[in-house]
């Protein structure tokens, strides 16, 4: 299986790699850098991939051209911490350019790849959801994960009749950099959920909210 992960050089999306490596997979790994951990494993790695850049997306992605994909993880995604009173606009707008409007830009430079029986799956957070926001601030994360959902729902339902189911996943509170590797689980432990949602994943299921754990998630 031909498998697609953006953020491949560190946290979540390189425990994904090496997890889809062990189970056989060919991993293309993008990321903007790359890292020592994914230099030594089997990946074909494409560095230069900077989901802040939509227009540099397209031309980063070419090596991919006539690559069938069988699964796309849009997983690279930044954090920010605002609060209502101390917050910059600039922040907000990165987080929106990385985490929602960079994930939908290269799935659209990447759907000649895809055919009926591929998979897209977007690592999103339930800090996107409005039902589940009971802390309140973090207000680009959120807004930008709430985005990024909106654009799965709609690309689940734009993709049904292709054939290619949609999913979006949170991980869990994950020991990653991001979260200065706070977290109830371990990178590992988060990869083998999501991979597992992935598997499980059917069209009849496309365009839904999924914990990595199976729980079922609140919009």
């Amino acid at each position: 299986m031909n498998v697609v992960i953006t953020g491949a050089n560190r946290g979540i999306g390189l425990a994904l790699t090496k997890a889809c490596i062990e189970r056989g997979d060919t991993v293309y790994a993008l990321c903007r850098n790359s890292s020592d951990e994914l230099n030594n494993l089997d990946a074909r790695i494409l560095c230069g991939v900077d989901l802040s850049n939509p227009e540099g997306l397209g031309q980063s992605v070419a090596p991919l051209d006539g690559v069938a994909i069988d699964l796309l993880i849009n997983n690279a995604g930044v954090l920010g911490k605002e609060s209502l009173e101390d917050w910059d606009p600039a922040t907000i707008d990165y987080q929106f350019r990385v985490n929602a409007l960079g994930p939908l830009l290269l799935t659209q430079c990447l759907l000649k790849n895809l055919s009926a029986g591929s998979k897209i799956g977007f690592v999103t957070s339930r800090m996107g959801s409005m039902g589940d926001n009971g802390s309140g601030g973090y207000y680009g994360y959120r807004m930008s994960k709430a985005a990024l959902n909106a654009a799965g729902v709609s690309m689940a339902i734009d993709l049904k009749d292709r054939g290619i189911p949609v999913a979006l996943l949170h991980p869990g509170f994950v020991q990653t950099e991001m979260v200065n590797n706070a977290g109830d689980i371990d990178t590992t432990t988060a990869a083998q959920g999501l991979l597992q949602r992935l598997d499980e994943l059917e069209l009849e299921h496309t365009g839904h909210f999924h914990h990595a754990n199976g729980d079922t998630l609140p919009w």
